[in-house]
């Protein structure tokens, strides 16, 4: 029972919630009020899960060594011996080829938006990873896939909006946002690491809080101005029959506020997955700005 249990945690439950952004597509969409919508959105959110689990169990296996002398990751299931590091590379490949079979079966062009995500987390895992600058960027990228991914599982259902595809504004806005929490989750490593930091992320040595401090704040700042545009955009009040989405920028300015203060005065900035849970205050907000945008979509007020 302890090497099921070890298999299902080497998947990183806490880390799906990254995956929740594939439901933007049925959101955005406006298929949210249509069940078969809502229930293909949550069947591909269960594949990159799949995904994902088979990247971090790869991880898992391939780093059991070094993560043993890390003083959270020698808990996981590999590095804590639970699970023999030979049946972590069974199962990983398992979830990435049972991931890619369930995503044809919803759309093919889903499952290659899989198999890019796919290829790029193995790229980040044997090589990007130790390439300071790029690994942030490859993580970002990671999140506009997910983005793109939520789209193509619902293309071909019948009442899908003509020529629905993502906004180059959103997936602007997803990029920004990705890199932000990217930039934190390094700094955040670098400060519950210290000298040690280098020790278990190669790339860490080549970033300093000045250099991390700076690359945020462009980023930030980018993410507020594309998504306050994004809102405004003529294409996108247009596209939903409502300008009121702006009216949703308080909730995105206080969720980043909020998360830097986590970062810098709560040291939470190494595991970002955890945050939600940590702060009541970012969970609430989060919660919020998306009830917000679902009745503004579904009511469109005009201010």
């Amino acid at each position: 029972m302890k090497v099921v249990i070890g298999l299902f945690k080497l998947m990183r439950p806490r880390q799906w919630i990254k995956n929740v952004i594939l439901f933007a597509g049925v959101v955005f969409s406006e298929l949210f009020v249509i069940p078969q919508a809502l229930l293909v959105a949550l069947a591909a959110f269960g594949v990159f899960c799949m995904l994902s689990g088979a990247v971090y169990s790869l991880n898992d296996s391939v780093d059991a060594e070094k993560d043993r002398g890390h003083p959270e990751k020698r808990h996981r299931p590999v590095a804590s011996g639970v699970v023999p590091r030979s049946l972590g590379f069974v199962w990983s490949a398992l979830l990435g080829l049972g991931g890619l079979y369930l995503a044809w079966i919803i759309s093919p062009n889903f499952a290659v938006v899989g198999a890019v995500y796919l290829a790029l987390n193995l790229l980040y895992s044997f090589w990007a990873k130790g390439v300071v600058i790029l690994d942030v960027f490859i993580i970002a990228v990671g999140f506009v896939l997910r983005a793109i991914a939520g789209v193509e599982a619902l293309v071909e259902l019948p009442y899908a909006p003509p020529g629905f595809a993502p906004s180059s504004w959103f997936l602007m806005v997803t990029l920004f946002l990705a890199l932000f929490l990217a930039l934190e989750k390094r700094r955040g490593e670098l400060a519950a690491l210290k000298e040690d930091a280098a020790v278990h992320r190669k790339t860490l040595s080549k970033y300093s809080p000045r250099l991390l401090d700076q690359m945020s704040a462009v980023v930030t700042t980018a993410t507020v101005i594309s998504y306050s545009l994004y809102t405004m955009w003529p294409d996108t009040v247009a596209r939903f029959g409502t300008n009121a989405l702006i009216y949703t920028l308080p909730f995105v300015l206080f969720g980043i506020f909020r998360y830097l203060y986590d970062v810098d005065k709560k040291g939470l900035g190494d595991n970002p997955s955890a945050i939600l849970s940590k702060d009541p205050y970012l969970l609430v907000t989060v919660l919020l700005w998306a009830a917000a945008v679902v009745l503004i979509l579904y009511f469109k007020p005009q201010v």
